[in-house]
């Protein structure tokens, strides 16, 4: 059995200038604290805006964070300026990672079905402006066939948009499967974003490669990372 790689690539046709990586636990734990934040350093250009992330919608500057050395709260942040890395960390929820066509913002976003159905994805794409053609990237969350959630996760999504019930799939009295790459699929195009790459992974199920919290109820986490050059 070949070893698992520590890092994935998004295979999107971002510009040159837009740079992105993901972790995998083969990298190691890089919640708060961990050693395996030291090393992602070693990965990129300047140390990532790290978030403090409540499952809400609010969108970071993360230029200005930045300057400021601050850790806001918030799921998503974007950035203009070279070698402001935006970071999300993750362990079931999507890391969605945005970034114009022409190179001049990238975005990333911390999507789980609470951050989805909030509006994370429609926020991150207003914070970035609209200023160009926007390209997106889904990656690694928990997948369709094993993410079961209850009447209460679908009537949130479905009371912002009816158009979500096609996501959910019954699977028991009061619950449901939920493909969360479908719903961010729905949100995106929404907001005129059809460039939509990566997803069909799952956290859950591929133990080799992910961390997942619903898996294994207490986990570490990978991160999701995009600049510009």
């Amino acid at each position: 059995m070949s070893p698992v790689e520590p890092l994935i690539y998004p295979d999107w046709p971002a510009p040159a200038r837009v740079k992105a990586l993901v972790t995998t636990r083969a990298f190691g734990d890089l919640a708060r604290g961990a050693p395996g934040r030291s090393a992602v350093r070693e990965r990129l250009p300047a140390s990532p805006v790290w978030l403090r992330q409540v499952h809400g919608a609010a969108v970071a500057d993360a230029d200005a964070v930045r300057a400021a050395g601050a850790e806001p709260q918030a799921d998503a942040a974007v950035a203009r300026g070279a070698a402001t890395v935006c970071a999300v960390t993750v362990a079931d929820c999507m890391p969605v990672l945005l970034a114009e066509a022409n190179a001049g913002a990238v975005g990333i976003a911390h999507a789980g079905w609470r951050g989805l159905s909030a509006g994370v994805l429609e926020a991150t794409v207003r914070a970035l402006g609209a200023r160009g053609e926007l390209l997106a990237w889904l990656g690694p969350a928990i997948g369709p066939k094993v993410y079961e959630v209850g009447d209460e996760v679908r009537a949130a999504f479905l009371e912002r948009d009816a158009a979500a019930a096609s996501a959910f799939v019954a699977a028991r009295p009061g619950h449901w499967l939920l493909d969360l790459y479908a719903v961010a699929r729905q949100r995106l195009q929404a907001c005129g974003v059809t460039r939509i790459y990566g997803g069909g992974f799952c956290t859950y199920s591929d133990s080799e490669r992910f961390f997942s919290y619903r898996r294994d109820r207490s986990s570490g986490r990978m991160a999701a990372a995009i600049w510009l050059a």
